[in-house]
């Protein structure tokens, strides 16, 4: 998941949303999320009917319940252009995923850049050495919120004080725009989407 991290600006580039899928549910989802200290991209939950999704594309393995390591390119027409299988413990190269999505954008036509998102301005308050801190930065870095500043709370005394004055308490991280702080990392990060000029 660091190298998807780390290569979502190509994706996007590409014209490209990223979705992780598994038959575990969004509980399990959050967890894991949290333990790799945040993921900026949805993680979708096949969970019920259990593997519904994964069947769909030939992908769900019955006996051991699990989906296959895959992963599916769909075409903004709905068409599926790479499909690839690496078994369940299998590795894949995410730079060459990415590059097959950027073979794909390149044959698609008429598409615009993706715009940066400028819907929203304010300041992201954030930890050092906490996840959903990380999480949250992770979106608004790759969501392009240039708009959104950031400030370390744990290395700038005075944003410190800035964050306990906004939000009333010692909680980062913490979004404050509009007059508002919205506290929880999920509802910073469904915040910064909205805002987000949406893919075309």
């Amino acid at each position: 998941m660091p190298e998807t991290e780390a290569l979502l600006p190509r994706f996007r580039a590409a014209h490209t949303q990223v979705l992780g899928v598994s038959v575990d549910s969004v509980y399990s989802h959050a967890n894991w999320a949290r333990d790799l200290g945040g993921i900026s991209f949805p993680l979708l939950s096949d969970f019920e009917p259990k593997g519904g999704m994964a069947k769909s594309y030939g992908l769900y393995l019955d006996g051991p319940g699990i989906t296959d390591r895959a992963t599916v390119v769909i075409d903004s027409e709905g068409v599926v252009r790479y499909a690839a299988s690496v078994g369940p413990g299998g590795r894949r190269t995410i730079a060459d995923l990415a590059a097959e999505c950027e073979k794909v954008d390149a044959q698609a036509s008429g598409l615009p850049d993706l715009p940066t998102g400028s819907g929203i301005d304010g300041v992201l308050y954030v930890k050092s050495k906490c996840g959903p801190s990380r999480s949250a930065l992770l979106a608004r870095d790759n969501l392009h919120l240039d708009s959104i500043a950031v400030k370390n709370v744990s290395e700038d005394p005075a944003a410190h004080k800035e964050l306990i004055e906004a939000a009333g308490k010692d909680q980062a991280p913490c979004l404050v725009s509009g007059g508002e702080a919205v506290l929880e990392a999920e509802q910073i990060v469904a915040r910064l989407a909205a805002a987000a000029a949406p893919l075309p």
